[in-house]
């Protein structure tokens, strides 16, 4: 049995892939779940629409992403009433993921009762950072009793990236190590090594590290108090800004990269700033990780503009040839899979993600019948 339904529950919406194997059977997103006019009253009936329109006979399991797993789970996780309550316990670092995830574990376990689910972690590929890639040189037992560390993100996308990076340049995963480069809306960076994470720019949420569409990525801890002392800022407006109103939004007014680039090429000097800032902020990790890794066999764009921007990539890696890092302009404009030059040492890749995929297969694994 390798049929495997793959669900990624928001808030006010249900995104579910169902797989073969690796073939895609079905696919779609069920949106403004519980709003006036949505496409359904609850998670319940979501599921139950999906349930009545395609075919889940012979499901071998169900897949849920669950962004934070915090430190309690470092692999996927059959799901039971203790794994449940283990997730809803990790609610505070995850106040608006992790409570939508639950909603679609607790349906479809009342909904599928016979089938297997299994919880798949944003956080758990990251998990082998080594102790001084996680902690922040705070107070020890304040950090442990709040869980204050690096935890990372994106952990599916980094880790079928680097795997498929390894066999584009026709190495073992063991011996290959690779820098991803998560581009979309939400951005991070990931030193691979042998296919482990040994470091992630994103923290204990998904605010820091590079820029973003409307998250800022990393700032000074202080200016958090200096816009509630100082510009009488409540902490949940601060909050909303860095979260919501920061990024690309806050510094060009457009979080879409699409635009900021247009507006560039149009002469826009705001749009032109923004993208040096966004620019810099990649290329001082991309540096960082070349120091942490050693030995660098190639760096991976991946994710809706990395997958998709010639100009980000071109911009992102510009100036760096004396590293041994370059971009081919042709094949960049041509989105090829690799788009340095021949004989470059270290080759640079585009590799689409594939998250979905790689939840199922983790689904799989954790049950024992990985097809």
């Amino acid at each position: 049995m390798t049929r495997v339904l793959v669900l990624n529950s928001g808030s006010s919406s249900l995104r579910y892939r169902l797989f073969d194997g690796s073939e895609v059977l079905a696919k779609g997103l069920i949106q403004r779940i519980g709003e006036d006019g949505g496409d359904a009253a609850d998670h319940r009936e979501a599921l139950q629409r999906l349930m009545d329109t395609v075919d889940l006979t012979g499901l071998a399991v169900v897949g849920h992403r669950v962004v934070h797993g915090g430190d309690r789970f470092t692999a996927s996780t059959v799901i039971n009433d203790e794994v449940v309550a283990t997730i809803e316990e990790l609610v505070p670092l995850a106040p608006l993921h992790n409570p939508a995830a639950l909603t679609g574990i607790d349906v479809a376990r009342k909904l599928l009762p016979d089938v297997p689910q299994v919880a798949v972690f944003d956080t758990a590929f990251h998990s082998t950072i080594p102790p001084e890639g996680v902690l922040w040189a705070i107070d020890r037992d304040l950090a442990s009793r709040w869980g204050l560390r690096r935890y990372g993100f994106h952990g599916t996308s980094h880790a079928y990236v680097s795997r498929e990076t390894a066999r584009l340049l026709g190495k073992p995963v063991t011996e290959t190590n690779v820098i991803t480069l998560h581009l979309g809306n939400g951005a991070s960076a990931t030193a691979v090594r042998g296919g482990r994470s040994v470091a992630t720019s994103m923290g204990m949420t998904p605010l820091s590290g590079l820029v973003m569409g409307t998250r800022s990525g990393d700032i000074d801890p202080s200016l958090v108090f200096h816009l509630h002392r100082v510009a009488g800022l409540s902490l949940d407006e601060i909050e909303d800004t860095l979260t919501r109103r920061s990024g690309l939004l806050g510094l060009a007014g457009d979080n879409d990269m699409r635009t900021v680039q247009e507006r560039r090429a149009a002469g826009d000097q705001q749009a032109a700033l923004t993208l040096d800032v966004y620019y810099r902020r990649l290329r001082e990790y991309v540096g960082a990780y070349l120091a942490v890794l050693g030995r660098v066999d190639a760096i991976t764009f991946t994710a809706g503009i990395g997958e998709n921007s010639p100009p980000v990539r071109a911009g992102t890696l510009t100036g760096l040839e004396a590293l041994g890092i370059a971009v081919d302009p042709d094949r960049n404009a041509r989105n090829e899979l690799i788009i340095s030059p021949d004989g470059t040492p270290i080759t640079v890749c585009v590799v689409p993600t594939e998250e979905e995929l790689e939840i199922a297969d983790e689904a799989r694994r954790a049950i024992g019948s990985e097809s």
